[in-house]
This record gives C-alpha cells, structure tokens and sequence, in this order.
C-alpha cells in the first residue's frame, strides 16, 4: 500500500478526529460537548425535520397550512391532470367540528354538464361592478371572482411575479402588485391592482412621503385597474411590512426608493391620515385624481373601526369601494410568531363580523367584499361566498401552482424553488413561461368547480349560493346552516335584487348546460 493510500484511507479518521476535538472545545452546544461527531445527527434530523413530516409522517389531511391533498389538488390542477379522488373522503367527517356541507338540490332548471374539464373556458366575473356604486370613472366588472393577493417582488423572485402576472393575462384575472410598487416584472400585460402600504413605495418621494403625481404616472403607466389601501395584512396585523435585508436587492432598492444593507420596514401607521374621516377624504382625492377604484385591505380585530366607516360612509358622500379583508391566519409575509398565530382574527369569524357591520348599515350592495386568508381551494372559496365575499384572493396557493413546495423558507431568502428569494442560482430554476401556463390552469380550475358546485345547488353563479345552503356539522351528530352559525338575518348574505338579475342574465348567456337524459316516449313532461 502505498504512501497516499494510506494517508487517503486516514484522512476520515482524522477528520472525526478533528470534529471531535472541536465539539469538545467550543462552548455554544452543551450538546456536541457531551456528545461530539453523533450529536451532529441531531441538527441533522432537525433541519430536515419538515420534510421528513411532509413526505413520510404526515397524513394526507394533517399538515398545516396546506395538507398533502391540499396541495397536490392544487399541483393536479395546474398541470392538467386528472385532480380527481377516489375511493371517497378521507376527511374525519365523523368526528369533525364545523365542517362544512353543501346542499344540492335534486331539481334543478340548469342541470350542471358532466367531464374533467367541462366550463373550464367559461368567464366566471364577480357579480358587482368594482367602482361602479361610487360612479368611478374606470368604474369596471372584474371578468374573474378568484385573483392573486397582495405578494410584493422583493417578498417573491422577479421570475416569480413574472409568472404571476402573465399567469392571470392569460386567465383573464387580476394581479394584485403587494406594497412593494409596480416593478417591470409586473409588466407583463397582466391586469393589476396597485397596492399602497405605509412605506409609500412607488409613489413616494425622496424624504419618503406620499406623493400623488407620481401615483398617477405609476397608475397611467400600467394596466391598473383598481387601487387598494393596505392598513394591515393577516400576518402581522399591527406591524408594518417587513423585507429582510437578507433579500433586498440593488434593483428593489430602486424600484422601493430605499438604501441597501438593512432591513425594509414600513411603519405601522399611515402618515396621510390619522382616523376614519381623513382616511375617506384620501381615499376620494385619490379616486378623484386617477378615476379607479379605491379599496382598503385590513385583518380583523377591534371593531370600532368598522363601524365608523360604515357611519360615515352611510352618509353618503365619500366611502370605499372595496374592502378586502384578510384571515389572520398568516399568509406569505414574515412575521414574528405571535403575530402569525394569535393576532388578529381568523378569516371566516372576522369576515362574517366586517359583513354583519355593514349589513346593519344597509351598506353591502355598495362594496365588493375580497376574501383573503387560504381561500384557494373550491370548498373554502364556496362557503367564503355564501356568506358574502364577492371575490377571492389567493396567495399561497398561486405560490404552489407555479412550483413552491411548502418548505417554509421564505423569511430565509432560501427557497429552494426560486419563488421566494432574491438568489439568483435558485431563481434560475424559475421558469415563468412555462410556469404562468400553470397559474392560469390552476385559476380556470378553481373557477370551474365553482361553477360545478353553483349548478349542483341549482344558482348559475356562486355569489347567488346564500347562507342557507351550506351546513357545518358536528361530527355526524348535528348540523347547523351558515346563517345560525354566524348570527346572520334573514336578507344576510344575499346579493340585492338588482345585482343578483344582473349577474344571473350575464351566466345564462355564458354557462354551459349538461342536460338530462333523453326522455322516454312516456316520460312526464
């Protein structure tokens, strides 16, 4: 044996040797002091940790937030594929509290039409006029009631937002641009809806202060087509936005305005008002400079503010023409831990009490109510709208369409699929062209089974589902419908007359039918 076979077949020798001479001598892990070299087997198994429960531990209805058949309904449905299940539910439907049923209907005059991909093609707008009570002069019918929520490039990869935004041209959707200002990555030809938080970015001026020229060369100089106000999001209701400088970039530095090498934050509060009644008078400079829609996107905690919004804007003369209300179940935004679990309340208990505010102040013909706060699958989407929201914002779940696997590593600038993180050996995995195709599939997916699930209940759009037609049980013992769930009154939850004749004419010319079986010649007719 040679001199340099030798000194190879020592070298793991020596190498041990020296990982356990260094664990024994450093200081920080009690851990590696006890036990050198194995107790490295325990950080091991630490850090994949998450995959080990995602791929081997977990069942297929357990993981949080998105369970395994959550996300490859949501994978199957991007790619085309067969995202059918068989051999029925493996939901705990026995033993489940609060989950939710919905009601068919036997008889019914638009029988739903049958196949895989039947009305994939078919316009799915929300049932309101965004803009439209308020007389906004670009006052317009969004052509798809499920979009993209507010994800900023800097939070996502550049070839992320592109194929975001080119995901909902060819949908026919809308791309809401995130706080982080309108980047050339969100010039795809894509429909937007420009979102202004406290940081101002992107029509801001040097010192940081709004600035409403440059929010009208912004907005004239994409296809915006509705502004919303962002006053807080469910992942950190109360704080401000957060980048890590961990992932700004030269080129988010100049789209934001900002310095490099520390952290963005953006102020918990606004500088351009200070309550309710100086917040509408923006809101309707704003309107009036730029003729969109003007909106406001808010968690859900102390009412107050609600109502006086709802007083005020009862008066008549200035009000949103939006709201967007988003679950505080957390979402795509880094937040400290306590704020992703504990402030703010969850999407359907807090929505309901937004709904129930401006119920009482015979207010709710008046806005499009936007849901947002894991909304993206058909079930949730569906009892979502029975109890009022108009139209439906998707954030993760866009996420996992077009190739996030759920590790959970956003805050790091370290996903491994390129969606969201600034490195650029990681973004290169990205690929937007071929990625967009799978936003849109997974959007016409999601519109499609809402139409399925309206027929089945016997409306022909899924904001004429009411609170009647959709029951949580308690277990296998006991059912209870939306409206004695949620406290809601007998015209809750309801579009008015004119809105629903509306949208039912716009669906008959659109929705396709399947019909019934052909009659026998004695058949009852």
């Amino acid at each position: 044996m040679s001199k340099w076979t030798r000194a190879l077949s020592a070298a793991p020798l020596l190498a041990t040797a020296g990982l356990a001479a260094w664990d024994m001598s450093q200081k920080k892990h009690a851990l590696l002091r006890n036990f050198p070299v194995i107790g490295h087997g325990r950080y091991l198994l630490e850090t994949i940790g998450p995959e080990l429960r995602q791929y081997i531990i977990s069942t297929n209805d357990q993981e949080r937030p998105f369970s395994r058949d959550q996300r490859s309904w949501i994978y199957a449905s991007c790619k085309g594929e067969n995202n059918y299940f068989g051999f029925g539910t493996d939901d705990d439907v026995e033993d489940n509290i609060g989950y939710p049923v919905i009601k068919h209907r036997t008889f019914t005059d638009s029988p739903p039409p049958s196949g895989t991909h039947s009305a994939e093609d078919v316009v799915l707008p929300s049932a309101k006029v965004l803009g439209g009570p308020r007389g906004r002069r670009l006052a317009f019918r969004p052509q798809s009631l499920i979009n993209v929520s507010a994800m900023s490039f800097g939070s996502l990869s550049g070839a992320a937002i592109e194929a975001i935004n080119k995901g909902v041209l060819l949908a026919g959707a809308l791309h809401n641009t995130g706080e982080g200002a309108l980047s050339p990555h969100h010039r795809q030809g894509g429909d937007l809806i420009f979102q202004i938080g406290t940081g101002y970015f992107g029509c801001r001026d040097r010192e940081g202060r709004f600035d409403l020229e440059r929010l009208k060369d912004v907005v004239a100089g994409a296809p915006v087509r509705a502004i919303e106000v962002k006053l807080s999001q469910g992942a950190k209701p109360g704080l401000g936005g957060v980048l890590p400088a961990a992932k700004l970039t030269q080129e988010i530095a100049d789209i934001r305005g900002v310095e490099m090498g520390h952290d963005i934050v953006s102020p918990s509060r606004h500088g351009e008002f200070k309550d309710v009644d100086s917040m509408l008078d923006w809101v309707e400079k704003i309107a009036d400079a730029t003729g969109l829609p003007v909106g406001v996107k808010s968690a859900v905690g102390d009412l107050v503010f609600w109502e006086q919004l709802t007083q005020q804007m009862a008066k008549g003369d200035r009000g949103v023409d939006f709201v967007t209300v988003d679950g505080g179940e957390g979402g795509t935004g880094a937040a400290p831990l306590v704020f992703s679990d504990a402030v703010a309340l969850p999407f359907f208990v807090g929505f309901t009490r937004v709904y129930s505010v401006f119920a009482e102040a015979g207010l709710t013909d008046s806005v499009t109510f936007i849901g947002s706060g894991k909304l993206g699958l058909p079930k949730a989407a569906t009892v979502a709208l029975a109890l009022g929201v108009d139209m439906v914002n998707v954030a993760r779940e866009a996420m996992l369409s077009i190739g996030c696997i759920q590790s959970q590593k956003c805050h790091t600038d370290k996903c491994p699929t390129g969606v969201a993180t600034q490195n650029p050996w990681l973004v290169r995995g990205l690929d937007p062209a071929s990625k967009s195709v799978r936003l849109a599939a997974y959007l016409r997916t999601v519109r499609r089974d809402l139409l399925k699930i309206s027929e089945a209940v016997g409306v022909l759009h899924p904001g004429l589902i009411d609170p009647d037609d959709i029951e949580l049980l308690e277990g296998t013992r006991h059912g209870v419908p939306l409206r004695g769930v949620y406290g809601y009154a007998p015209t809750w939850g309801v579009l008015g007359k004119d809105i629903a004749a509306d949208i039912t004419e716009l669906m008959t010319r659109e929705a396709p039918t399947g019909g019934s079986a052909a009659p026998s010649r004695s058949a009852a007719h």
